[in-house]
């Protein structure tokens, strides 16, 4: 579903544009552009440094302890009728001002304000105002007027109480983010006039039948009073009139229609992504609606290990391969549809077919989910809540209530949102806190309260949604420990980063469905060079240190790099070594999970992208280029593959296969001992056939024919035609005594702004990875060269207007721990 709206050109006046900030004691005075943040504003004006710089993070931090305003004039020809205010994305607690008079008291940054204004117009020239409250103050005041304290995650969130605002929970910092608490306003902001009645909502259900799919539509209208209205409908090439009598207030028109032989939405992947255009028209409005007709089901059956977790769509069960989503921005103003549609390609790029909008950021704009409409991107998506308790107040819940009708209406009839969950880790969070421990069950009723309103108002406005109540969880009314417990539901599994285990801890679970796990590395080293000097580059530098949010984490990457592999040689095979141990870490929690399909049906591994420029668990570098782990997603996450498993004795290898197409495929594999000299001698080939949405074992390798220091590598072929390759060590990556490998490339500029790197080894050259000093895509990467091998890579630049050649730097294993 893609939802526009057009308005006829006499009875809007758009407020977008240049607004004049101010502090509120005058201080600080520049323009600011809406939709957009304070933040932004204040850097572009020169006023504050880039708070993504070095350690401007907590010089900056004033702003967001302060009041601010905004301000701009507008011009009204006839101000008689009736008007109101169209906003939404408002961050957050804020009142605005019409000439003075106050027209809106704000404090939710997830619902649509439409207030009406007709009183404070005047003819001419009028003046519109918005007072920004501190969201630090704010949030103070509403804890010290709850009835009891209400605990937030201050390991998380280094700004206080921003578990009492309805804004991102990210804002006040993450573990992953900057913490300024920004505020501004994101979306909308019109002055539109009322003459008839207004499209409040259009909500469409589906009811798949033999004959064809009924496509049940239900507008709201709003009026001021009663009237009769014309509405015209419209699906395809189906049109018709109806004369709609309104009430006072809202009314609600249902219409059906019926579409025989039906074209069906399906994932990526798995079909084409048909969508039928719906059109909405009353007088002086049109809403423009795509519609994906699709069937989809949550199982949840119990068997012999629990109960499944396993998504059904269109009748076929899809194994759910993707990532967790965070918000595409710490700043509102650096973001765009174009930057975030680059991240979204980029997850459809590596093979993935769900995302998860992770419920301490925002509900997306409508061109988001058009976006996963149109690319087949399953969303799993959480309502605004996470990793904090919750105040359970009357006057809380019923602003809850409000945000949730309003968001389920919006989004709710897009074909890419498969599931609506309740929150993020609140139900673990009541053990994170001493007052909860000590009072549990005070803050599990309080809990309940607010699933329950959440959950009630999803029903109520889109009563054939799907609803999951937490993330994770074991099943309803479940308040288990769903972060080691693997037998039912979903499950974040945090063991081998939290708790410092080994990546072959992975495979001591067999997850129904885990929706979060993951592993930290460093940024690449062109996004480092944005905001660290060169002196700082330095993993315990205070720079380095303040962009990583995790408490411990650099310890753990480098922890990590003691246990696996031999000390890199400087920071940038540092930063080098860390991608490719996360790589490693994902991709042994993907490929044993896959194995286990159907007992495991998805992975979204935490998380794809990040907001700003730091140590994280993405996937994707800040500004979207991939980091090793994008590179080996898109191998793991290939729909037919073959994964190296093995035994829990560490002696046996088991090769699986998994095949997540609809189609009977055939695998053809050799598989190698690779000596550290790179020399390959064939040990086996073998073959099997693999059923549509399968995973079997192919073969086995017995480790023991292998010598000392001796690898094993492979490759296979597909009937579809998809391949692969592969490579397992049986010790630590430190044990090998590698030889140099020999590495040499060499550089063809194509004539169309592309680059052609050829890379040529003349040893066992692991992990090479190709990085040039521009940010662009790279055809492959993270890949193992053999000796005599030659690979020729392609690089498209972000830029390729860029006058000048790109640098290009090669890493492979040997090369990080060896000056040779």
């Amino acid at each position: 579903m893609s939802m526009t709206s057009s308005y006829a050109s006499d009875v809007v006046i758009d407020l977008s544009g240049d607004w004049t900030l101010s502090s509120e004691k005058d201080e600080h005075t520049t323009t600011m552009k809406i939709p957009g943040d304070v933040h932004t504003a204040l850097h572009r004006a020169q006023i504050i440094p880039d708070p993504y710089f070095g350690r401007n993070e907590t010089d900056v931090q004033w702003v967001a302890r302060q009041d601010w305003i905004i301000e701009r004039r507008f011009h009204v020809d006839h101000a008689d009728g009736d008007w109101y205010l169209d906003i939404d994305y408002l961050d957050t607690v804020a009142v605005v001002f019409v000439n003075d008079a106050p027209v809106l008291s704000a404090d939710n940054c997830f619902r649509r304000y439409r207030p009406d204004v007709s009183s404070a117009l005047v003819p001419g020239e009028n003046v519109i105002r918005i007072h920004f409250h501190s969201s630090i103050r704010a949030g103070a005041e509403r804890q010290a007027a709850q009835p009891f304290y209400v605990p937030y995650s201050t390991d998380n969130s280094p700004i206080p109480h921003g578990n009492m605002l309805r804004k991102p929970q990210c804002h006040f910092g993450w573990d992953w983010n900057i913490a300024l608490a920004p505020l501004g306003l994101y979306g909308t902001i019109a002055l539109r006039r009322l003459d008839t009645a207004r499209i409040e909502h259009v909500l469409t259900t589906q009811h798949h039948g033999e004959d064809g799919v009924e496509l049940h539509v239900e507008v709201t209208l709003h009026a001021k009073s009663p009237a009769s209205v014309p509405i015209h409908l419209s699906l395809g090439d189906e049109r018709l009139r109806l004369d709609c009598g309104v009430t006072s207030g809202e009314t609600v028109l249902r219409h059906v229609f019926f579409i025989e032989n039906p074209k069906l939405w399906w994932p990526a992947g798995s079909g084409e992504q048909a969508l039928y255009t719906l059109t909405v028209e009353v007088p002086d409005e049109i809403v423009t609606r795509q519609i994906g007709l699709r069937r989809v089901e949550l199982l949840t059956d119990r068997d012999a290990a629990g109960s499944r977790f396993a998504f059904r769509i269109n009748g076929r069960e899809i194994f759910c391969r993707g990532a967790n989503w965070i918000p595409a921005d710490a700043l509102h103003s650096l973001s765009d549809r174009e930057r975030t549609e680059d991240l979204l390609v980029s997850a459809v790029d590596a093979n993935m077919n769900m995302i998860r909008v992770w419920g301490g950021g925002f509900y997306e704009p409508d061109w988001f989910y058009d976006l996963c409409d149109r690319m087949g991107l399953m969303v799993w998506q959480d309502f605004m809540f996470a990793c904090n308790l919750y105040p359970c107040t009357d006057d809380f819940l019923d602003n809850v209530e409000h945000e949730v009708t309003y968001q389920v209406k919006r989004l709710a009839s897009h074909p890419s949102i498969v599931l609506w969950c309740g929150d993020n880790e609140l139900v673990g969070a009541l053990n994170w806190f001493p007052e909860s421990r000590d009072n549990r069950d005070r803050y599990l009723v309080a809990y309940d309260r607010l699933n329950r309103t959440i959950e009630t108002g999803l029903k109520k406005a889109a009563p054939s949604a799907l609803w999951w109540p937490s993330s994770p969880a074991s099943g309803y009314l479940d308040y288990g420990d769903a972060w080691h417990a693997d037998g039912s539901g979903d499950m974040h599994y945090w063991s081998v980063w939290h708790e410092n285990k080994s990546f072959d801890k992975y495979r001591a679970v067999k997850p129904r469905f885990c929706s979060e796990f993951g592993f930290q590395s460093y940024t690449s080293m062109p996004v480092i060079k944005t905001y660290a000097d060169e002196k700082e580059m330095n993993v315990s530098s205070p720079v380095i240190e303040l962009h990583q949010k995790n408490a411990g984490g650099n310890e753990r990457i480098a922890g990590t790099m003691f246990r696996y592999f031999r000390f890199p040689k400087d920071f940038s095979n540092f930063v080098y070594i860390s991608q490719v141990q996360q790589a490693l870490a994902i991709k042994t929690a993907v490929d044993y999970w896959r194995s286990l399909k159907p007992h495991c049906m998805g992975t979204l591994y935490w998380q794809l992208n990040d907001t700003w420029p730091v140590a994280s668990w993405s996937s994707l570098d800040y500004g979207g280029s991939w980091k090793a782990l994008h590179y080996a997603a898109k191998r793991f996450f290939q729909p037919v593959t073959v994964s190296a498993i093995p035994a829990e004795d560490g002696r046996t290898v088991r090769f699986s296969t998994v095949n997540d197409t609809a189609e009977e495929v055939e695998i053809d594999m050799n598989i190698f001992a690779l000596a550290t000299d790179g020399t390959r001698t064939p040990l086996k080939s073998a073959n099997a056939t693999c059923g549509p949405d399968a995973a079997l074992i192919v073969t086995e390798i017995d480790l023991n024919q292998l010598a000392e220091g001796v690898l094993l590598s492979w490759d296979f072929i597909a009937s579809n035609g998809m391949t692969g390759e592969g490579h397992h060590v049986v010790n630590a990556y430190k044990a090998l005594e590698l030889q140099p490998s020999g590495l040499e490339h060499a550089v063809h500029a194509l004539g169309d702004g592309q680059f052609e790197v050829e890379i040529k080894a003349s040893g066992l050259a692991l992990f090479v990875m190709v990085e040039a000093d521009v940010a662009g895509r790279y055809s492959d990467n993270l890949f193992d060269l053999a000796a005599g091998d030659a690979r020729k890579i392609l690089f498209s630049p972000k830029d390729r207007s860029a006058a000048s050649r790109p640098n290009f730097k090669i890493f492979d294993l040997f090369s990080s721990q060896s000056e040779g």
